[in-house]
């Protein structure tokens, strides 16, 4: 077969040459920024059902991120640990950032010990030393089956919850604090980002009851979570803290 080339055609297609490459490499730059942060874990993320009409934390988020960025909600309302397990099944292909909180709906789980009675302070800690040890052992697992995805993590503590009742709050908030050690090592042994709820959400007004963030709330946790996308990562296995 004979193949025939006017000087016309060849001038034409020697002119296309650098637009047809130029196309190439933009659109290879194009795949190349394009990130997607994940977010795993409970109504922390997935709070839609408790502020209706309002933003929740993935619309605030989405409306925050830079060009280039998309986030995807595996997050389930009522999540426990097992379930991020579950929900890491579903991680998309393109996911380049994850971002988790967990452990909530575990303490609320074991929140009867509490109410334990006891003979005397040491035997009280002890009771929550063993709860503590427990949490810790799950925590721990289910950090690690997340990190075998290979993606920069950040992790979230554990907010101090707004019961009404001055007492009751005050018990859980120091519960609370016992189980966000093992977060707070979490991060530290690892070297992950911490994003620490107990700061960011600090004002009753960030919540729309008890344990569920409210729109103000959700706004400071996309914030946050921005915070760690950002491009100043730190230095390989060195943790870092954000607070706002």
């Amino acid at each position: 077969m004979k193949l025939a080339f006017s000087r016309r055609g060849l001038l034409v297609a020697a002119a296309m040459l650098p637009a047809a490459a130029h196309m190439r490499f933009t659109l290879a730059g194009d795949v190349a920024v394009a990130k997607k942060v994940v977010l795993l874990g409970d109504s922390v993320f997935d709070n839609r059902a408790y502020i209706p009409g309002d933003a929740d934390v993935l619309q605030h988020l989405l409306r925050r991120l830079p060009a280039g960025w998309s986030a995807t909600l595996l997050a389930a309302d009522g999540g426990r640990m097992n379930d991020v397990r579950l929900q890491l099944q579903r991680l998309p292909g393109d996911s380049t950032h994850l971002v988790v909180s967990m452990g909530g709906n575990d303490a609320l789980g074991v929140s009867d010990v509490l109410n334990f009675p006891s003979r005397s302070v040491a035997e009280a800690l002890l009771t929550l030393a063993e709860t503590r040890e427990q949490f810790c052992s799950s925590y721990f697992a289910t950090l690690d089956a997340i990190l075998a995805a290979k993606l920069p993590t950040a992790i979230c503590t554990i907010y101090d919850v707004r019961y009404a009742d001055p007492d009751q709050r005050r018990v859980a908030v120091t519960a609370l604090s016992i189980l966000n050690d093992c977060i707070t090592r979490a991060a530290a042994e690892r070297g992950l980002a911490l994003i620490d709820l107990r700061v960011i959400c600090n004002q009753d007004s960030d919540f729309a009851n008890a344990i569920e963030p409210s729109e103000q709330g959700g706004s400071k946790i996309a914030a946050a979570i921005v915070s760690f996308l950002a491009p100043n990562p730190s230095p390989a296995g060195r943790s870092e803290l954000i607070a706002r």
